[in-house]
């Protein structure tokens, strides 16, 4: 076997590798944007008062971002399960 065949397919694989953390990448920040832009305009006012949170600023924040992530999951799971019984999604 050649070396040069070989690091081609190396290659290959890395080019894979490459594009799907791109893809996870992307997918990462859109969700960490989605999280951001819901939770500000649920729990901070428009009109800044101070320049730090407050308690019940963070608080707010602290349970919206839980929230997101508890139905991120079970939607997840739920389309797993949709997919894996094969019904339509």
């Amino acid at each position: 076997m050649s070396f040069f065949m070989n690091n081609a397919a190396n290659q290959s694989v890395n080019m894979q590798n490459m594009a799907m953390a791109e893809q996870e990448l992307e997918m990462v920040s859109d969700l960490f944007n989605r999280i951001v832009s819901s939770c500000h305009q649920k729990c901070i006012p428009k009109t800044y008062i101070e320049g730090e949170l407050n308690k019940g600023e963070a608080v707010c924040i602290d349970r919206c971002v839980a929230k997101f992530f508890e139905v991120n999951k079970s939607v997840g799971t739920k389309l797993q399960q949709m997919s894996g019984a094969g019904l339509p999604m």
